[in-house]
């Protein structure tokens, strides 16, 4: 039997342990397609509206081979990415991940331009955040100048 749940874009859906509604959202998620060969870059902005500071600990996606949290930093000039454990999402506060700091890396990418992709964020506090995130191409999401919204 095929169960199917509703996706929505920013829609919190509670794990059965947690009784008050998950109060992180999304805002812009997207992905960036490069080619099947090079991983795809997710950004999107996460708005904690709650008065408790949480964490995002881990993502995964269908579309993806493996989807890791990830971040750009700079030593002494030399720019790498590294793989974070978690990201830190402050109570009444918000975290991008953008070019050039935190980012979704997904290897074996599994899209193209055009599609939607689900994507499940997962928290300390065992909550789930169920995203379906557009792909664009090397160029970025229509209408922005520096290819992000």
């Amino acid at each position: 039997m095929l169960l199917t749940l509703p996706v929505l874009l920013g829609a919190a859906v509670p794990s059965p342990q947690q009784a008050p509604p998950l109060e992180i959202h999304a805002s812009h998620a997207w992905f960036r397609y490069l080619l099947s060969s090079v991983p795809a870059g997710g950004y999107m902005t996460l708005i904690n509206s709650g008065d408790t500071t949480t964490r995002l600990v881990k993502a995964s996606s269908p579309a993806c081979g493996a989807l890791m949290l990830h971040q750009s930093v700079n030593h002494g000039g030399a720019a790498t990415m590294e793989m974070v454990k978690s990201v830190t999402i402050p109570a009444h506060g918000s975290v991008g991940f953008a070019e050039g700091g935190y980012h979704l890396m997904c290897m074996e990418p599994r899209m193209k331009p055009g599609d939607k992709v689900g994507v499940t964020l997962g928290f300390d506090d065992g909550a789930t955040l169920m995203l379906l995130v557009p792909v664009y191409g090397p160029a970025g999401p229509p209408g922005t100048s520096s290819g992000g919204p």
